[in-house]
């Protein structure tokens, strides 16, 4: 068998270059190129919401959470799910150990059902803790967890997927008693809260920061005088 002849030495590194993962760099003068990506194999950088990419050693002061008294109604509707987890009673610190407890509970729950879960807080305040029967003066104490501030109505878990309603309701009903405090399950559908108070049956968020309407004349005298009437009518104390 005769010998096979080698390809010459220039196509094989024009068939190396076309191999190339990058591209070549733009010259400065060739604006047009500028705006081509190159391949990268990076990861992108994913954080965690129940341990943030912060240091542990900067101490944090406890802080209290946030009482929207300005009219605000951010973070109280479900924004990309279907139903979702929202705390009714005051608001609290939550640990994430109680989140994780949680977020596991719904995942067993759900286990080889199709659906997505969103977090809508994150465990972004150190809580630092001292030893039992340490006195007055000696610092701040070591880090001990990491926790979320939550306000009222705030909600925490949002899910959306293919489930049946009383599926999802059951789920967040073993998340809400994982957790501290008091909570509902709503819909999208579902109005926004001010403080405690829903926005529904025509009420808005203009009538809340309304002044107080002062009554008419006609109405306080005839509340008066009814009042008067029924104070003369009553029998005297024994």
């Amino acid at each position: 068998m005769p010998p096979r002849s080698c390809p010459p030495l220039s196509s094989l590194l024009s068939a190396l270059t076309s191999l190339r993962l990058t591209t070549p760099r733009p010259s400065p003068l060739n604006h047009a190129t500028t705006t081509i990506r190159t391949f990268t194999t990076t990861p992108t950088l994913q954080g965690s919401w129940l341990e943030p990419n912060l240091l542990r050693k900067n101490k944090m002061m406890k802080g209290r959470p946030r009482v929207p008294t300005g009219g605000s109604t951010k973070g109280t509707t479900v924004v990309w799910g279907d139903y979702g987890l929202r705390m009714c009673d005051h608001g609290r610190r939550i640990s994430a150990k109680h989140f994780k407890m949680a977020e596991d509970t719904i995942k067993a729950r759900l286990r080889g059902q199709k659906y997505r879960l969103y977090k809508r807080k994150c465990c972004n305040v150190g809580v630092f803790i001292s030893g039992n029967e340490m006195r007055m003066g000696k610092g701040k104490g070591s880090f001990d967890h990491w926790a979320a501030r939550v306000a009222a109505n705030q909600v925490i878990f949002e899910i959306r997927g293919v489930l049946h309603e009383q599926v999802i309701r059951d789920a967040f009903r073993l998340a809400g008693n994982k957790l501290p405090g008091q909570y509902e399950i709503i819909t999208k559908n579902d109005p926004p809260v001010v403080g405690i108070t829903k926005l529904e049956n025509g009420l808005t968020l203009e009538d809340l920061k309304r002044p107080r309407k002062k009554l008419p004349a006609s109405v306080v005298e005839e509340t008066s005088t009814s009042a008067t009437e029924a104070s003369s009518s009553a029998p005297p104390p024994s």
